[in-house]
């Protein structure tokens, strides 16, 4: 048996494999019917999810086991490339070489997921195919290829739902339990020309209205559900850096879906020019779009950004605090007065391009800071006037100074 998409010496291991019934789920069985190739989104590699009704490290074993035989011929690197297992979910993550193609096998034990406080990880137990099944998103996602007969199994419709280029969620609470699920179903919908239908659209809407957590917008950010923060930041992470961000994003608005980050920015029409901004100057576009909430270093703190992207927002609230004040006074006449204010605090270059990118400020002067009045220098250097014969002090940091708001002054604003 031949299938696009899985190379043959994979299929030839899995025939010999004697670990309960194994099947290939999710994406790779999505996309098999839509004729497309599935991809690792970060690495571009073939990326295959097996599900066995048995031990998943049992069938790992006796497939790697054929692969090694069936491939001892194979040159250079070994079959096995990367192996690690997680006991407590029943899976074991592969990076094979067969024959010189590098594929990423993700082999799990069929399971059972609950979940008992809504956003939070689910529990989870060992169950049927059927229950694997049944656990997943969408019904798009919730089909499975028997590796053994080739039979499709679609317990819940989903090539119909292909068809009708529809995504469906599989129960009425699955918002409820997994918000992150709007947020993929918003990459799906971008890459794949897909909407929801109008049940799950309902559920959605209903959902988002009610907000079942305890944690309300305007309490303490700690208190929010950090499961949910991580797994919301991990999928708009994934939208904004491997999807067309630009109508995934407008999915999420159309559906109501960006209160799960914040209310000001479901209301947010500047996005869309924040993030094209962000992304001509190399800004995390995260980053961007997080600056359109009400308390930017709130949310941060929920999705838990990096520290780096936290100190990045903070400098900007600063600057743009120091640009409303100059405002009021008038901003500043010449490049020299505009390098004093932007340079004053140790501003990065990165605070004052978003500054740009979210227009806190007026656009030309930033931009040529950014491009050109920075890297301005003076014409001497301070070894140059040290041997002209000027001491160490503060008057040398004054002179430097004045030879730099020199060559500045020929700048044009």
């Amino acid at each position: 048996m031949e299938i696009p998409g899985i190379p043959a010496p994979l299929l030839t291991a899995l025939s010999r494999a004697g670990v309960g019934p194994v099947a290939l789920v999710g994406g790779a069985v999505r996309d098999l019917l839509l004729h497309r190739l599935h991809n690792d989104p970060w690495r571009g590699l073939p990326d295959l999810d097996l599900v066995v009704e048995g031990r998943a490290s049992e069938l790992v074993k006796e497939l790697v086991d054929a692969l090694v035989e069936d491939l001892a011929g194979q040159l250079g690197e070994a079959v096995v490339q990367r192996c690690q297992e997680h006991g407590a979910y029943g899976t074991v993550e592969l990076e094979l070489n067969l024959d010189g193609q590098q594929v990423l096998l993700d082999v799990a034990t069929a399971r059972c997921e609950t979940y008992p406080v809504p956003a939070e990880n689910p529990q989870v137990s060992f169950g049927s195919l059927a229950d694997d099944l049944a656990r997943r998103d969408f019904s798009i996602n919730a089909m499975a290829l028997d590796l053994v007969s080739g039979t499709l199994l679609d317990p819940h419709g989903g090539q119909a739902d292909l068809e009708l280029r529809q995504l469906r969620f599989l129960h009425h609470g699955s918002v409820r339990d997994d918000p992150t699920r709007l947020v993929r179903g918003a990459r799906y919908a971008a890459r794949l020309g897909l909407e929801l239908d109008a049940l799950s659209a309902d559920q959605a809407a209903a959902t988002l209205a009610q907000w079942p957590w305890p944690w309300r917008q305007g309490d303490p950010p700690a208190e929010a559900p950090s499961a949910l923060g991580t797994r919301l930041r991990m999928e708009l992470e994934l939208l904004l850096e491997r999807e067309p961000w630009l109508a995934a994003l407008g999915a999420l608005q159309r559906w109501g879906a960006l209160a799960l980050l914040d209310p000001a920015l479901q209301a947010d029409r500047q996005w869309p020019r924040r993030l094209r901004w962000a992304a001509r100057l190399g800004l995390p576009l995260l980053v961007a779009l997080v600056a359109g909430a009400r308390q930017p270093l709130a949310l941060a703190e929920r999705l838990q950004l990096p520290h780096r992207q936290h100190r990045l927002l903070a400098q900007w609230l600063e600057l743009r605090r120091r640009l409303v004040e100059n405002q009021l006074e008038g901003y500043p006449p010449l490049p020299e007065h505009w390098c004093a204010l932007l340079e004053a605090s140790g501003c990065s270059p990165e605070a004052v391009a978003l500054a740009l990118a979210c227009g806190s400020g007026p656009r030309r002067p930033l931009l040529r800071w950014l491009l050109r009045w920075r890297q301005v220098k003076a014409e001497l250097t301070a070894a140059d006037l040290l041997a002209a014969g000027m001491r160490q002090g503060p008057e040398l940091g004054q002179r430097l100074r004045q030879l730099r708001a020199e060559r500045l002054r020929l700048e044009r604003i």
